[in-house]
């Protein structure tokens, strides 16, 4: 896979909900705080979006998409000066992949909300803005088939189309952060994906984490000479080219203590290192605490602590996130 697949498939991200409704008149809507991601486009018509702690509103039209990546309470308006009510007092919760039609229609809203699982969702959601605003021309072409698509499964019901709302409320998600990678606005190694110089060295140490990678090879890799490509490197993604490594085998590391069954050292070997000591090393430095202790608490029934020691890990993460 490549790295934002990787990362995606690490982070176990699935379609919470999916659907949409259309509204019309005067109105706006009250979200509340989510976890994880929201990701919804504007099939029709036009409105405001207003995100706590951002100072200005933006205009959304026809075509745009937003991601909102950092859970913060949203609104949705024809006219923000107007009192905001909760989407289900007047839309009442239906199943995922179903869609709501309110005063006639004329503002058609339709997306997902999808959840992430794991300690480390801030890899990817400490890498965007509390907004992405995917609404320049050429950007909004490449998301209308799966736009169209969206609003004839959302307006006329078929077999499967639960499912097919889900697949295309990924597609939506998946593109829209394409495109907005795509911009390099930011450092990380998410926009580093979109540097060709950045990309190849990086797509190779996620396709063989546990080989040796050395400077040398992943300069080479990238096209450049040792010292251009560190630099480049740290400058782009935020962290040096071997702490990124370390960081992506400890992400690796600890999906597998929870999920695979493995022994210690079985994951260690697996991941280039020979000696489970050294292991352990930079296991504890990276996720601060030891695999037997990130393992234990991952299983504890003592929620409070696994959740601490998960926000000291993503802490310890932030550099890959930029």
């Amino acid at each position: 896979m490549d790295p934002l697949s990787d990362v995606l498939s690490l982070l176990k991200l699935r379609t919470y909900a999916a659907g949409g409704f259309d509204i019309g008149g005067e109105w706006s809507l009250r979200f509340g705080q989510h976890d994880g991601i929201k990701c919804y486009a504007l099939l029709a018509g036009a409105c405001w979006l207003s995100v706590e702690s951002v100072p200005e509103p933006l205009r959304l039209n026809k075509g745009d998409c937003f991601l909102l990546p950092r859970g913060r309470p949203f609104r949705l308006a024809s006219d923000l000066g107007l009192t905001p009510i909760d989407l289900q007092t007047i839309l009442p919760t239906k199943p995922t992949g179903s869609f709501g039609l309110y005063n006639g229609g004329g503002c058609f809203v339709a997306g997902g909300h999808f959840a992430l699982s794991g300690s480390h969702t801030g890899i990817l959601l400490g890498a965007l803005p509390p907004i992405v605003h995917i609404r320049k021309e050429s950007d909004k072409a490449a998301l209308r088939w799966c736009l169209e698509r969206m609003r004839q499964e959302l307006r006329e019901p078929q077999p499967g189309g639960f499912l097919v709302a889900q697949h295309l409320a990924h597609m939506l998600l998946l593109q829209a952060l394409r495109l907005h990678l795509a911009e390099g606005r930011g450092v990380g190694w998410l926009f580093a994906l979109a540097d060709k110089h950045m990309a190849a060295p990086i797509t190779a140490m996620h396709e063989d984490p546990a080989h040796r990678w050395t400077l040398q090879e992943l300069a080479k890799a990238a096209g450049m000479s040792r010292s251009s490509f560190a630099q480049k490197f740290k400058e782009t993604v935020g962290a040096s080219p071997m702490d990124y490594l370390t960081r992506w085998r400890m992400l690796l590391a600890g999906d597998g203590l929870i999920n695979s069954g493995d022994p210690i050292s079985v994951i260690a070997l697996s991941l280039g290192y020979e000696s489970e000591s050294a292991f352990s090393t930079a296991f504890k430095r990276v996720m601060g605490c030891s695999p037997r202790q990130y393992s234990r608490i991952s299983s504890s029934s003592s929620q409070g602590e696994a959740e601490a020691r998960s926000k000291q890990a993503a802490n310890r993460l932030e550099p890959i996130g930029g």
